[in-house]
């Protein structure tokens, strides 16, 4: 074969074979991704939609818009009621202290005795020897007075009439003129300015001061001349607490200091001694207003009924409030000391 015929065959022959190549390799890339089945028109409409599909919102928050239901209406305090509060306590020497506390609105009356003050107020004042009418029918409590006038121990006024000088200095009981009482040191305080004073009672000088026994308690020759010369008889005081309750301390067989002990142990911030000696000490009290009265002082002398039917001396009733038209509450009969 000569070399003319060999070179056309040559060239031929590596044309064959270039073409084989690029038939297997286009073959293979069509095995490796196969041809789309879908139209060009639906590839273009698929796509248009997802595009044109927006996305589901979040879920809207719920907020409840129910109105609260209203707070219950606080009710009203139930009104206080007039009652008087007994106790016993033992001192430390043995003597035994009937404390009366007189609570709600109460109010007091200062009475004129038939003896004393007697002829000198009687005919001045309405509230006399004995407890009637009206006022027994609001009686709660009655107790006695002070020394007898002449004992030189303080002054009395009643409704307005002064029936022996009011002392500087002396303590005192005071009675405005709604019933109110209140204990203080006549001339420190006492009386307030414009302060309706109606009636008072002095004795002697404070037996209980700024909610302490006084040093002059201690001393039971300072307080009065007593049946015998003992120093243990009978005995009585009034005192104020921080809240302006009055409260009554009493014992047949006492010296001051068991008295001051008591009604200070009691809340008393100011007090002062009433009357002594087993003739002149009483306390009667009821359980409702107007109701039957009952000696509270073990031993104490006279009936519970004295101060109905008449007494010599001077004493005070602890009344509860007049009824009140519907819908009117009573005066407090407090006044903080």
């Amino acid at each position: 074969m000569n070399g003319s015929m060999i070179r056309p065959t040559f060239l031929a022959a590596s044309a064959l074979a270039m073409a084989c190549a690029v038939a297997a390799c286009g073959g293979a890339s069509a095995a490796a991704h196969p041809p789309s089945t879908a139209s060009p028109a639906a590839a273009t409409q698929s796509a248009a939609s997802a595009r044109s599909t927006p996305k589901a919102d979040p879920a809207p928050v719920t907020r409840s818009t129910t109105t609260p239901a209203p707070l219950p209406r606080p009710r009203p305090r139930p009104r206080p009621r007039p009652r008087v509060s007994i106790t016993r306590v033992r001192s430390a020497d043995g003597a035994l202290v009937t404390v009366a506390i007189f609570l709600g609105p109460v109010r007091y009356v200062l009475h004129n005795g038939s003896a004393d003050p007697g002829p000198a107020a009687s005919g001045m004042v309405r509230a006399g020897p004995a407890v009637t009418g009206a006022e027994r029918r609001q009686l709660l409590a009655a107790f006695n007075g002070g020394f007898k006038l002449s004992a030189d121990a303080g002054g009395y006024m009643q409704e307005d009439h002064v029936i022996s000088p009011l002392r500087p200095g002396f303590a005192s009981l005071v009675i405005d003129r709604s019933g109110q009482a209140r204990i203080g040191v006549w001339g420190r305080g006492l009386p307030a300015p414009g302060e309706a004073v109606y009636s008072v009672r002095q004795n002697l000088p404070p037996l209980v001061q700024n909610g302490r026994p006084t040093a002059a308690s201690a001393d039971w020759a300072m307080w009065g001349a007593t049946l015998g010369g003992g120093a243990y008889v009978a005995r009585s005081a009034i005192g104020q607490d921080a809240s302006g309750d009055l409260m009554y301390a009493a014992s047949m067989s006492a010296v001051p200091a068991d008295l001051a002990a008591a009604l200070a142990g009691h809340g008393a911030r100011i007090a002062m001694e009433l009357d002594i000696n087993p003739e002149w000490v009483q306390l009667d009290a009821a359980r409702t207003p107007g109701g039957a009265l009952t000696a509270e002082i073990l031993g104490q002398y006279h009936p519970s009924d004295q101060y109905l039917t008449g007494w010599t001396r001077d004493f005070f009733a602890v009344l509860a409030p007049p009824a009140s038209p519907p819908g009117t509450l009573p005066p407090s009969a407090r006044i903080r000391p």
